[in-house]
């Protein structure tokens, strides 16, 4: 069971093509597509399906769900990044659909989920906090690194302090990305332990102590779509936090 639960987490190769000006940049001439890759692909098509008006004066329900969430994000980034909090409204919105999407892919049986791999979570983090961090020096130049230095520490601790809050700004983006990778895989091996257990009692003619693991499955299935949503959302408000960073200095 061990073993079948982690072959659906597994990066298969679909098809690859061969790429003349990446075969200076990777090993070998071919381009490979996986499994992970059109996941991603296929939740942002998902959206642009779902999201389509027709050009419609009036949005369905659907549409105006989505401009709830437009409209909370816009006020989260006013709240936090003052008047230049619009402008980085785009990628926020494009960073919690993404993530939400693929994390709600991964709810329906056989379905690839990108989002438990640390491939993709870190590779996400690292890139927030290395864009976050040249934003920062081109907008503060050197006075950005003031941010490692805590306002009103004695001189002498200085050196100890840098260290420590050096330390703490890199590991914002292991624990961005390691945080949403742990709790979605940790939920969908809650999900398949559970299922297999019911499974088994079924098969074994428990039909009346196979109804207890069955009704758990059903409350698991809920909080791992209530995890699917938060996860996509604590990401992407901690984003939004560490974008601070690139308006004012603390």
């Amino acid at each position: 069971m061990v073993a079948a639960y982690f072959d659906q987490f597994n990066i298969i190769p679909i098809f690859s093509i061969w790429v003349y000006f990446l075969s200076f940049w990777i090993n070998g001439e071919f381009f490979c597509f996986t499994n992970t890759f059109f996941m991603m692909s296929f939740a942002v098509f998902l959206f642009y399906t779902i999201t389509k008006n027709n050009n419609t004066l009036v949005p369905n329900r659907i549409l105006v769900g989505f401009e709830l969430i437009f409209a909370h994000f816009y006020t989260v980034l006013k709240d936090n990044l003052g008047d230049k909090g619009g402008n980085y409204l785009a990628f926020v919105l494009s960073l919690f659909i993404l993530i939400l999407f693929g994390n709600g892919l991964g709810l329906f049986p056989y379905v690839f989920t990108p989002t438990v791999h640390m491939v993709i979570t870190l590779g996400l983090s690292f890139a927030i906090i290395v864009g976050t961090t040249l934003a920062g020096l081109i907008t503060f130049r050197f006075n950005f690194f003031s941010i490692l230095m805590p306002q009103g520490a004695p001189l002498a601790l200085a050196p100890l302090l840098t260290i420590i809050e050096t330390l703490s700004y890199i590991s914002r983006a292991i624990s961005l990305g390691v945080r949403l990778a742990a709790n979605i895989s940790s939920g969908h091996l809650l999900f398949s332990i559970i299922a297999s257990f019911a499974w088994k009692m079924f098969n074994s003619g428990i039909l009346i102590g196979s109804f207890v693991p069955f009704a758990i499955l059903i409350f698991v299935t809920i909080l791992e779509m209530a995890v699917a949503i938060i996860q996509a959302y604590v990401f992407t408000l901690l984003t939004i936090v560490y974008l601070r960073d690139t308006v004012e200095l603390h």
